[in-house]
């Protein structure tokens, strides 16, 4: 685990996730630069997350004292010290090498949630023992039913007691930008060498631990011979329905998340097939373009299912007062995806600690100049225009 000294010394850096995400830009490659930072279209998806999350304004409350904040969360039956995750993100290893392994290893000694992608550079068995009780799995629906089996298998026996399925993408979207850079393809080329050794901090450590590789898809991949991955993809992984939904809730024995919510009937459709939880999400603003702001959902489904399932939200967390944001609008849980990957694209190993203790420092302290003790209370520091504030 990094020293706090040398948090402290990261966090003078870098004190925000802005800057986080410039030193990022300036030591990965290119291609894996805009995997990470860029969504899709004209890209007014990620604006208007931005632009809904700074709309809304916060009342501090001074008089009745001091306030000590206390963020221990109970959630499908673990108490976490924070009620901060860190959302699935495909290709983590391509980010910074090994930095699955980095980010569990975060969050297990921080207390935080780590969940791991289907599309991983490393295997749910690896993670699992790393991540131990706070590690969660996700899931993206495959077409190959014996595949899906097998996976869902290899995380129950990796350990892992909650399984995130993600249904909001039933195709891959067109990212340009992923595209401009050369992701789309499989086989690298000469563009890619040039960004790769413009970028010789990261080709240093690429070389030391091992070109990425999809770990946990490669059973899968070598029953099909001569598949690319983008291809495997667009074949085999996204479709879902109502029946394949009942038959992973049938099949799993521990609690099943579905993530990428974004509509009141899919939310009651997920009580219905008796699922434990939802994540409120438009994927980062990744999928499409015209769909609201991922805030602005939860605005409207959290009070139609509260006390019915557990409701968590993800897209565009970019500090703490963002997850009270979330938390007061009533997200029982936050999930940051980019972020903890500009930590460790910025910081390596220490990157996973830096965002881990910044995104916690932040929420404590804009708690405490709001003047509430527990993330429940932050509701009642809303104003009541809050959704019309600076607009």
């Amino acid at each position: 685990m990094t020293t706090q000294a040398e948090i402290n010394a990261l966090l003078d850096r870098y004190p925000a996730i802005s800057y986080l995400r410039e030193a990022a830009r300036a030591r990965l490659p290119h291609f894996a630069f805009e995997y990470l930072d860029s969504g899709t279209g004209l890209e007014k998806g990620i604006s208007r997350n931005r632009d809904r999350l700074d709309r809304i304004c916060m009342t501090p409350r001074f008089v009745s004292g001091y306030k000590t904040p206390d963020l221990k969360t109970a959630l499908f039956g673990r108490e976490y010290a924070a009620p901060i995750g860190m959302a699935p993100v495909g290709a983590t290893g391509l980010m910074w090498p090994g930095g699955e392994k980095i980010l569990a290893r975060a969050a297990r000694d921080h207390g935080l949630v780590h969940c791991l992608s289907t599309v991983a550079c490393e295997t749910p068995e690896t993670i699992g023992a790393i991540a131990g009780p706070n590690g969660w799995f996700q899931l993206y629906p495959f077409d190959d039913a014996d595949a899906e089996a097998d996976l869902v298998c290899r995380a129950e026996r990796s350990g892992y007691e909650v399984l995130v399925v993600t249904v909001d993408v039933p195709v891959s979207s067109t990212r340009e930008r992923q595209r401009r850079a050369g992701m789309s393809r499989d086989k690298g080329g000469l563009s890619r060498l040039a960004q790769v050794l413009a970028r010789p901090q990261w080709a240093l450590a690429t070389a030391r631990y091992g070109a990425p590789k999809f770990r946990t898809l490669d059973p899968y991949l070598e029953k099909e011979p001569g598949i690319m991955l983008s291809e495997y993809m667009a074949r085999r992984i996204g479709k879902i329905d109502y029946d394949h939904l009942a038959a992973i809730r049938e099949r799993w024995k521990g609690s099943v998340i579905i993530k990428g919510i974004m509509a009141e009937e899919d939310a009651e459709a997920c009580i219905r097939l008796g699922m434990d939880g939802i994540v409120v999400s438009n994927h980062g603003a990744r999928q499409l373009d015209a769909a609201p702001a991922a805030i602005d959902a939860l605005r409207r489904i959290a009070p139609q299912v509260r006390g019915k399932i557990s409701v968590l939200f993800d897209s565009g967390i970019q500090g703490g007062l963002d997850i009270a944001r979330a938390l007061a609008l009533g997200a029982e849980f936050v999930l940051a995806g980019r972020a903890f990957i500009y930590g460790i694209a910025a910081a390596g190993e220490a990157g996973g600690d830096l965002v881990a203790q910044m995104l916690r420092n932040d929420l404590e302290n804009n708690m405490i100049q709001l003047g509430v003790s527990r993330p429940e209370e932050l509701s009642s520091c809303l104003t009541p225009d809050e959704w019309t504030a600076g607009g």
